[in-house]
């Protein structure tokens, strides 16, 4: 049996790869918080509150990477999510949840702190 962190992170990775807003939002919690970390290397908007705002925001960053692979990966020992684009990560997102809802994302696209997550 999956953990509820893990089994809401596989929900949202499921919406994700639809580019479903309306599951994304049903996911997030009405007061969801996205922080994205861009370290002056990439465009990044600093921090994103509200359900809609946050599921726009992730949905524009895996529509921006066409072919790009997401899986569910542990990200600092939870649940969370890794996005590659031939073999090579190009954002990494943590979550937060309580219950079956995501409350907060930390999602590093700064390339710098990538490196780690590239493959082969």
């Amino acid at each position: 049996m999956l953990d509820p962190q893990d089994a809401t992170v596989r929900r949202f990775a499921a919406a994700c790869r639809r580019r479903d807003g309306a599951a994304l939002e049903a996911v997030l919690g009405d007061d969801a918080v996205a922080t994205c970390d861009g370290g002056g290397l990439v465009p990044a908007p600093g921090s994103v509150r509200g359900a809609a705002a946050v599921a726009r925001l992730v949905i524009g960053i895996v529509a921006a990477r066409a072919g790009a692979e997401l899986t569910v990966e542990s990200v600092n020992g939870r649940a969370g999510l890794a996005l590659r684009h031939a073999s090579r990560a190009v954002a990494v997102i943590g979550a937060e949840t309580a219950g079956a809802r995501i409350t907060t994302l930390w999602i590093v696209l700064n390339p710098a702190k990538l490196t780690a997550w590239h493959r082969g």
